[in-house]
C-alpha cells in the first residue's frame, strides 16, 4: 500500500516522497527520484503525520500526492558515497567563492550541494539584489562538469541551513524542527511587553526571533481580561486611569487625578468597579425619588392656595 513519506537532505531541505510496497522506517536513508537523477535522503516522517505536514505548509505537496517515488533503501555504499560527496562540498563553497570575487558579483555563497549521482549542483548564495550570474554559471559548469543551479535564498533560510544555537542555549528552530518560517513583525515583541532593542529581541540571522510568535496567541487572550490601558474606571477610590498592566500576575496599576498610584489584583479590581458601580445606581434612584417626592408636595400646595 502507497504511503507518503517525508525525507530530509542537507540543511533544512525536506521534500515528500510516495512510497510504494516498501517498508520505510524513520531515520532509514533512502533513494529518491531526483531532478534527472537518483538522490539520498533521511526518512523523517511517514504515513498520516508526513501526510499532514505536506498539505500543511506552502512548501510542501503540489499536488495531492507527491509526483516523485521513492526507489529503494539505501545501501552502505551509497552512505558512504554520500558521506565524501559532503566531504567535497567544502571544496565546491571555497572555489565558489573565489569565482564570485573574481567576477565582482555581489553576492554571498553560502553553501553547496552534491546531488548523489553529481548529475546536479545545487550552491545557495544571498544577495541584496539581482545578480547576473550567468557568467557563473557557466564557469562553474565548466569546472565541475556537472549541471549547476544557483539558488538564492533569504537571510533567515541561510540560518535555517547553516544552523546554530539560540539565545536558549538549544539548536535554532528553523535548523531543526521549524517547517515554515512566517513573518515576525515588531507589533508581536510590544504585545508581549518586550524591550524593543534589537540586540535582545533578535536571532542569530539578525532578524527578529520566530519564538517571539509562540506565546502571542495566549497573550493576545489573556489580554481580553483585563481593562484597556488609558481608560478610566469609577472605582470606590474615585475615578482612577489604567496606567498599566501585569497579564501573569493578575495586576493593573491605576492613577486618581491627584497623580496618586496603586496596584490592585484583577479580581479585587473588578469587585471595586462593580461595587462602586451599585452604589452610584442606589444613590441616583435616591435623588431621583426624592425630586419626584418634593415636586408632588409643591403641587398638591399650590391646589390647596388656589
Amino acid at each position: 500500500m502507497a504511503q507518503i513519506i517525508e525525507v530530509a537532505f542537507k540543511g533544512n531541505r525536506r521534500e515528500y516522497f510516495l512510497a510504494e510496497g516498501e517498508e520505510v522506517r524513520l531515520n532509514s536513508y533512502v533513494i529518491v527520484e531526483a531532478d534527472r537523477g537518483e538522490d539520498l535522503g533521511r526518512v523523517t516522517a511517514t504515513g498520516a503525520i508526513a501526510e499532514r505536514k505536506c498539505q500543511g505548509c506552502s512548501s510542501g505537496c503540489a499536488a495531492p500526492v507527491p509526483e516523485r517515488k521513492l526507489l529503494r533503501l539505501a545501501t552502505p555504499a551509497e552512505i558512504e558515497r554520500k558521506q565524501e560527496l559532503r566531504a567535497d562540498e567544502d571544496r565546491v563553497r571555497r572555489i565558489t567563492r573565489e569565482r564570485v570575487l573574481q567576477l565582482g558579483l555581489k553576492m554571498k555563497v553560502t553553501d553547496a550541494e552534491w546531488q548523489l549521482d553529481r548529475n546536479k549542483l545545487i550552491i545557495y548564495f544571498t544577495a541584496e539584489r539581482r545578480v547576473d550570474f550567468r557568467e557563473l554559471v557557466r564557469d562553474l559548469a565548466r569546472t565541475f562538469r556537472s549541471r549547476i543551479e544557483l539558488r538564492q535564498i533569504g537571510i533567515r533560510d541561510e540560518a535555517a541551513l547553516l544552523g546554530g544555537i539560540g539565545r536558549c542555549g538549544r539548536e535554532l528552530c528553523c535548523s531543526t524542527w521549524l517547517r515554515e518560517l512566517k513573518p515576525v513583525s515588531l507589533q508581536l515583541a510590544k504585545d508581549q511587553r518586550l524591550s524593543l532593542n534589537p540586540a535582545q529581541i533578535s536571532g542569530c540571522c539578525g532578524r527578529l526571533m520566530c519564538c517571539l510568535t509562540y506565546e502571542h496567541d495566549a497573550y493576545l487572550q489573556a489580554r481580553k481580561k483585563f481593562p484597556r490601558e488609558g481608560k478610566t474606571l469609577v472605582t470606590l477610590h474615585g475615578k482612577e486611569k489604567v496606567v498599566g498592566i501585569d497579564i501573569w500576575r493578575e495586576l493593573v496599576v491605576l492613577r486618581d487625578d491627584d497623580g496618586n498610584r496603586r496596584t490592585v489584583e484583577l479580581a479585587e479590581l473588578r469587585a471595586e468597579v462593580a461595587r462602586a458601580g451599585s452604589g452610584e445606581n442606589a444613590s441616583e434612584r435616591g435623588r431621583i425619588d426624592n425630586g419626584r417626592g418634593s415636586g408632588r408636595g409643591n403641587g398638591k400646595g399650590r391646589d390647596t392656595s388656589e
